[in-house]
Formats: structure tokens, C-alpha cells, sequence
């Protein structure tokens, strides 16, 4: 005996579906009982014969409802659920988008230019000397810049000495050649 104490299980049974067909009479039906809901309350409309609006409405909407419910999955053509969270993806078709308008920046791209613009700032004050390392390296330019300085001196006296050394050596070795 299978669990639960029944004989046979849940598998067996007919299943019954609905068509497609019936679905659709269905939908329309329940659109134009609101239709005729609306007509009744906005009263004697633009329209001058409202049987005409309502097969004017009833071709837009059969197009309507082809997309509605290829949109709608599993229970949601069931059931109307309002969630404000999700957003109802309207495409645009080319002709409606407006490319000359200002478009939103995404965060990523906001930051992206935050961050151009900092260092741009940054080193137009680094250029002009005022920031903390700018201060710093010019500190150790002018440092290098006096000891190569010192180096240069020291190298033209010891030059100077080698030449007055040399001078002093030649005159000494040719006078010991004269004699």
C-alpha cells in the first residue's frame, strides 16, 4: 500500500484545460462589460455614435490583448497584483526617443567624472606649488640643486690644483733636461 493510505495517487487523474479560444471570448467579454461600465458613467461623450467607438476600441483592444497576454506567465493572468516595485517596461519605438534631450548620467558615470575633475584640480595645484608634495619636492629640487652646485666648485678647484701641480711638475722636468 503506498504511503498515505490511498490507493492510487494523484498521477491518474484527467486534467482538464482550458483553450486558448475560450481564454480570449473570455477577456473580451470582460472588456466590454467595462467598456459599456465607462460609457454609462462619463455619460454622452466626444463620440458622436457610440457604437462606433466601441468597434473602434474593440479592434485597438484585441491588439492589446494579443500582447497582454503574451506578456502575462504562469499566475499572474490570473491574478491582478499592483507592486509598485516593478516597473512595467514600456518599449519606445525610435520616433518617440528624444536623443537631443539632456540624458541621466548613471552613479558610475557621475563618479567617473568626480574623479576627472579632482585631479585635474589637484594638478593645477601641484603645478602651482601649493599642495603638500609639490611643497616637498621642490624642498628636495633645491637641495639637489646645491649639492651639485658644491660638487661643480670642488671639481674646478681641484682642477685648478692639478693644473697648477702640472705647470709646477713640466717646468721642473725641463729644466732637468737643459742642464
Amino acid at each position: 500500500m503506498p504511503k498515505g493510505g490511498r490507493k492510487g495517487g494523484h498521477k491518474g487523474r484527467v486534467r482538464q484545460y482550458t483553450s486558448p479560444e475560450e481564454i480570449d471570448a473570455q477577456i473580451k467579454a470582460e472588456h466590454e462589460k467595462a467598456l459599456e461600465a465607462e460609457l454609462e458613467e462619463g455619460g454622452v461623450g466626444g463620440a458622436d455614435d457610440p457604437t462606433k467607438a466601441k468597434k473602434e476600441d474593440n479592434s485597438d483592444e484585441s491588439e492589446d490583448d494579443d500582447d497582454y497576454q503574451q506578456k502575462r506567465k504562469g499566475v499572474e493572468g490570473l491574478i491582478d497584483i499592483e507592486n509598485p516595485n516593478r516597473a512595467a517596461q514600456a518599449s519606445k519605438k525610435v520616433t518617440q526617443l528624444d536623443i537631443e534631450g539632456p540624458r541621466e548620467l548613471s552613479r558610475r558615470e557621475k563618479e567617473e567624472i568626480e574623479k576627472q575633475k579632482a585631479k585635474e584640480r589637484y594638478m593645477k595645484l601641484h603645478l602651482a606649488g601649493k599642495t603638500d608634495q609639490a611643497k616637498a619636492d621642490l624642498a628636495r629640487l633645491a637641495i639637489i640643486r646645491k649639492q651639485r652646485e658644491e660638487a661643480a666648485k670642488k671639481k674646478e678647484e681641484e682642477k685648478k690644483v692639478k693644473d697648477a701641480v702640472g705647470s709646477a711638475g713640466k717646468g721642473m722636468q725641463s729644466m732637468s733636461l737643459n742642464k
